[in-house]
C-alpha cells in the first residue's frame, strides 16, 4: 500500500520558505537587480525620445509624445479572428478639424497650438487638402527652415519674404494666422505651381519634397536635398500669444 502524506503534512511543505544557497540568492538578486535596471533605463529611455519643448505661455496641448505621423490616419479594416465570427472591424478615418486622436484628445485644431496644427491652417487657407501627406511634408519643410523646438520663430516658420517686411525671408509677421495666409498666397504663385500641385493631389511627402526643393523657395534649393529634413517631426506649441 502507496504511503500518501497527508494533507497537513502537504500544506507546511508549501508553507515553508524554499532553501537557496548563499550564491544562488545573490544571482537571483543580480538579475532581479538587472531587470529592474533595464526596465528603468527603458523607460527613461522612453520619456527621453518624448521630450517637447513647452513654451511657459503655450496654448494648451497634450503633453505625451505626439509626433506627425500620428496625427492623421486613413481608414483603416481589419477582421476578427473566425472563431468570434469574422465581424469586419472599421477605424474612422479622421477629418479635418473635428480629427482625434485613438484617446479622444484633439490632434489638429487647424490652427492656434502647435507646428501640426499650422501646418493644417497654410494647407486650409491655399484650399488644398489637409491629410497626413499633406501635414507631415509641411512640417519637414518648417523643420527644414527652423528648429522644431523654435518653428514660430518671427512667426515665420518657413522664412516667407512675401509680406514679411524682411528681405531673404528673415522678415516676420504680426501672428501665425497671417503668417500661414502669405504662405498660402505664395503657393497660389506660378513659381510654385510645382509644390501646389504636388499637394493638390496628395503625393507622398517624397514627392512634394522634390517639388519644393526644385522650386525657388530656397537658393540653395536645400542642398539639392541634403539639408531638407525628411525626419519624423516633433509635435511642440506655439506661445499663445503668437496665435495673435
Amino acid at each position: 500500500m502507496t504511503d500518501y502524506p497527508s494533507r497537513r503534512s502537504l500544506r507546511q511543505a508549501a508553507a515553508a520558505p524554499k532553501r537557496t544557497s548563499k550564491g544562488r540568492r545573490r544571482v537571483e538578486r543580480t538579475h532581479s537587480r538587472g531587470r529592474m535596471a533595464a526596465a528603468g533605463a527603458a523607460t527613461l529611455l522612453l520619456v527621453g525620445s518624448a521630450m517637447v519643448a513647452i513654451p511657459a505661455d503655450a496654448a494648451t496641448v497634450n503633453s505625451h509624445p505626439l509626433y506627425a505621423s500620428q496625427l492623421l490616419a486613413r481608414s483603416q479594416s481589419y477582421t476578427v479572428h473566425s472563431d468570434v465570427g469574422g465581424v469586419p472591424v472599421v477605424m474612422t478615418e479622421y477629418k479635418v478639424s473635428t480629427v482625434t486622436k485613438d484617446d479622444g484628445t484633439p490632434a489638429l485644431t487647424v490652427g492656434g497650438v502647435t507646428n501640426a496644427d499650422w501646418a493644417a491652417l497654410v494647407l486650409q487657407d491655399a484650399s488644398l487638402p489637409v491629410t497626413q501627406n499633406n501635414v507631415t511634408v509641411i512640417l519637414q519643410w518648417m523643420d527644414s527652415e527652423n528648429s522644431p523646438q523654435t518653428w514660430y520663430l518671427r512667426n515665420n516658420p518657413l522664412n516667407n519674404g512675401l509680406g514679411s517686411g524682411g528681405g531673404g525671408g528673415f522678415g516676420r509677421y504680426a501672428n501665425l494666422r497671417i503668417a500661414a495666409s502669405y504662405v498660402a498666397k505664395q503657393l497660389d504663385r506660378s513659381l510654385f505651381a510645382g509644390i501646389h500641385d504636388a499637394l493638390a493631389a496628395n503625393s507622398a511627402p517624397s514627392v512634394t519634397e522634390q517639388a519644393i526643393i526644385a522650386s525657388p523657395w530656397a537658393s540653395s534649393h536645400y542642398g539639392y536635398g541634403s539639408r531638407f529634413h525628411a525626419v519624423n517631426v516633433p509635435i511642440v506649441a506655439a506661445p499663445a500669444s503668437a496665435w495673435g
